[in-house]
């Protein structure tokens, strides 16, 4: 079995890297569904700033918007977000989107793969019905599945999509053998035992960390209350070989915000519900309400004017990633408690804020702001100087540093800290 041609469906944070790095070794279709979006990767010009101009100008990716031009390949790679209800259940509605356009387009022996998250057994049962009914073949005799989870961390120097090991399945040992030669050209390669032991594999990954942040925000919590600072209780802890280095802060984003979900979607099917995996995400999910009401409940106790700066709303520091945004949690219950906000982020498209979100960002930062809340650690912001975020205080100003990096700045005395 032979991959040589390979449709990559759907060019976001995911797909678009991997059909560019699948380019050096494979025949590569890109397929994506808006129009703008082609238009600017046929310029070169990644907007989510994922892929270089020189890396795009460089790759050989034939950028489509045509269902037709996905006929005749040998392998398709579905790469398209799986994001959760406003019940928080499992919404797979574009990935059965882009089974559809696949299915229409399928040939006998080609693979299907899907790399977007999902609960274990999606891609059999859920993904492979909707193939047959748009191709009219039959999965596992005319065609075949496989299985192999992104793992791209944007904003991410250190763990480039050739320095992840990526996780593959297949349907057959043959399938399996093939794809691990298509990935094994761009880096390190895990073979699961079958497909739903990498959908499981993958959606444990997020589960795991959330697990472990919802811990240290709780903690957080709880030294609030006792008057010790988190910081250096973590700090102290930390000195231990074994403990884990994770900190406190908002969670958001489309995958350790999200993916917990599926997999007690899956559990409770099965009859089983989740307690420990839930109660993490309880607490996740109302961090950022925290943040915003414990901001509050000191402004209010120092009297200070009701005008707060919000640096950030990008789902993690250094991306263009608004999705699941922590700190749109943040702001509203500012809001709630009569304050006005202004929200700030040098990387998030302003439309596109306002329109998933329903917020204006400003341009500039201005001044004398009852308190300055830094949510979203980026670079721009941690190479402020005390004096930069002093200056956009009254005098008396409260400083909320949420990531904790300012924590080495030396405020005026009559600045007022929190940090979590």
């Amino acid at each position: 079995m032979k991959l040589e041609t390979v449709a990559v469906v759907g060019l976001g944070y995911v797909g678009l890297p991997l059909a560019v790095a699948l380019s050096e070794t494979a025949r590569v279709i890109g397929f994506e569904l808006s129009k703008a979006r082609i238009h600017e990767l046929r310029q070169n010009h990644d907007r989510l700033g994922e892929v270089s101009e020189t890396a795009l100008d460089g790759a050989e990716v034939a950028f489509t918007g045509e269902a037709d031009a996905l006929a005749g390949a040998d392998a398709y790679l579905i790469t398209v977000p799986t994001p959760v209800d406003s019940a928080k259940q499992p919404d797979l509605s574009l990935v059965l989107d882009a089974c559809r356009t696949v299915g229409g387009a399928l040939g006998p022996g080609a693979v299907v793969v899907l790399e977007s998250t999902v609960y274990p057994g999606t891609v059999e049962e859920v993904c492979a019905p909707v193939l047959e009914q748009a191709s009219g073949l039959r999965a596992g005799e005319d065609f075949f599945l496989g299985y192999s989870p992104e793992r791209i961390n944007p904003g991410d120097a250190d763990h480039q999509l050739g320095q992840i090991t990526k996780v593959v399945a297949g349907q057959t040992p043959e399938v399996l053998s093939a794809l691990t030669k298509l990935y094994g050209a761009i880096g390190p390669v895990h073979e699961a035992p079958d497909i739903r032991t990498a959908e499981a594999a993958k959606v444990i990954e997020n589960a795991q960390r959330d697990l472990n942040i919802a811990f240290v925000n709780e903690l957080a919590m709880i030294f609030q209350r006792l008057g010790i600072d988190t910081g250096a209780v973590l700090e102290a802890a930390a000195t231990k070989w074994n403990f884990l280095g994770f900190r406190p802060g908002l969670v958001g984003g489309h995958c350790i915000g999200v993916d917990p979900y599926y997999l007690t979607y899956i559990a409770e099917r099965a009859g089983y519900r989740p307690e420990v995996i839930l109660a993490g995400r309880r607490i996740n999910d109302n961090m950022g309400r925290y943040v915003g009401a414990e901001v509050a409940r000191l402004m209010i106790r120092s009297d200070l004017p009701k005008r707060v700066l919000v640096l950030g709303v990008t789902f993690k520091e250094n991306v263009r990633d608004i999705r699941n945004s922590g700190s749109v949690d943040v702001v509203r219950e500012l809001e709630s408690f009569g304050f006005a906000v202004d929200l700030h982020d040098p990387l998030a498209d302003p439309e596109g804020v306002a329109a998933e979100h329903g917020l204006r960002l400003i341009q500039t930062p201005g001044d004398n702001y009852g308190a300055v809340v830094l949510t979203v650690a980026h670079d721009a912001y941690t190479a402020w100087s005390a004096r930069d975020v002093e200056d956009r205080l009254v005098d008396d100003g409260l400083v909320a540093d949420i990531k904790g990096a300012w924590h080495g700045l030396t405020f005026a005395p009559r600045v007022k800290m929190w940090r979590l």
